[in-house]
């Protein structure tokens, strides 16, 4: 049974890729930091007398999606040290749990997408939430398989275009296959982040398992891939100049309207009936793990209100502890990245069973140009 869900969702990683995550992916190289602790001092006991505490922690997870000093205040706090390793993409993640991450890794990062399967292989383990009471602050609308991960930040997929240069006003999807804006679009790349956009603007599911339904939002990318300049850099290709109308996270949007200050002219698009995904990044404990009681302490002091404010002012991406949020500083409440109305109009992705071959036959196709 194992190897036959690996296969399936490593064919459904072909098609996802960048299907939820925030982060930068320029890198799959390991790197670690530099422990911050007094190398003299003696391991914490985890209680029991005859097992001393874990002094290493092994995380896999997207680059540039965590504070650096988040991570050496926990090291120093902990007498450990944390190496982090990070992912290309979430194919990374799941061969890695597929693959009996457990040997290498006590935390790895992926999405709520996958988290039905993964748990159903056995490839995580459940999570002792006794000691985790921090996690108590994350919002119940944005738990997933709640007794085998822990939300740590969640993503909108939304339109932003510059008011100013954008010669079209958009209010839903299907205003990005408009000719006039041609070599105008930026984009964040994926079957699931681009398929289900095509889907909606059809009128169909975005989740939809219907092979024609499928092709004619196939047809319908192919007009979205005529106007579209680049895929990835969405924050960078909107402060240059670059394009003027990016399909992105709205952490990015954060970044790039900070970045522009007071020359700010990027909107968010006022959609009337067009519903936006929303994704969530999750830490899991693979099966295995050989650190589990420094995964325990560090995804509860992620949890701490103060802890995840600070993190959320370098990484302002939306989050679902509701403690955290609240203690966030003015610019983080006040973000106009995150002053829209879609919260009420979202959708989630999907398992779509067997439908996987036939989005990536679509996806393959629309990637080489038909």
């Amino acid at each position: 049974m194992k190897k036959t869900l690996a296969l399936a969702l490593s064919l459904l990683l072909v098609l996802a890729l960048a299907a939820c995550g925030g982060g930068d992916s320029s890198s799959g190289a390991p790197a670690s930091t530099p422990a911050a602790a007094d190398s003299t001092a003696e391991p914490a006991s985890t209680g029991d007398d005859d097992t001393p505490a874990s002094s290493e922690l092994n995380i896999y997870m997207w680059q540039q999606y965590i504070s650096d000093s988040l991570i050496a205040d926990f090291e120093a706090a902990n007498n450990c040290k944390i190496n982090l390793s990070y992912m290309s993409d979430n194919a990374d993640a799941i061969t890695k749990l597929t693959a009996g991450g457990g040997q290498d890794y006590d935390l790895i990062m992926t999405c709520d997408a996958y988290m039905e399967s993964l748990v159903a292989g056995g490839y995580v383990q459940e999570i002792d939430f006794s000691a985790i009471p921090n996690a108590s602050n994350i919002n119940e609308a944005y738990w997933t398989a709640k007794e085998y991960c822990v939300p740590y930040l969640m993503n909108y997929i939304y339109i932003v275009y510059n008011s100013e240069t954008c010669p079209v006003e958009i209010t839903g999807y299907n205003d990005l296959i408009d000719p006039a804006l041609k070599g105008q679009i930026t984009t964040i790349d994926g079957a699931r982040n681009l398929f289900p956009i095509a889907l909606i603007a059809l009128g169909y599911d975005p989740n939809s398992t219907e092979e024609s339904e499928i092709a004619e939002a196939y047809e319908w990318l192919v007009k979205f891939n005529e106007n579209v300049v680049s895929y990835g850099s969405t924050e960078q290709n909107l402060t240059n100049g670059t394009a003027s109308v990016a399909l992105t996270y709205d952490g990015n949007v954060s970044w790039a309207m900070a970045e522009l200050g007071e020359n700010n002219t990027l909107k968010i698009a006022d959609f009337k009936e067009d519903a936006v995904q929303l994704g969530f990044d999750l830490y899991v404990i693979p099966t295995g793990a050989k650190h589990i009681d420094l995964a325990e302490k560090f995804l509860n002091y992620i949890c701490d209100p103060e802890v995840m404010a600070k993190n959320l002012e370098e990484y302002p991406y939306s989050c679902p502890n509701d403690a955290a949020v609240a203690a966030a500083s003015e610019s983080y409440q006040n973000d106009p990245a995150r002053d829209f109305a879609y919260k009420e109009n979202v959708f989630f992705q999907e398992d779509v069973g067997e439908a996987l071959t036939i989005y990536n036959d679509y996806y393959q196709k629309l990637k080489v140009g038909g």
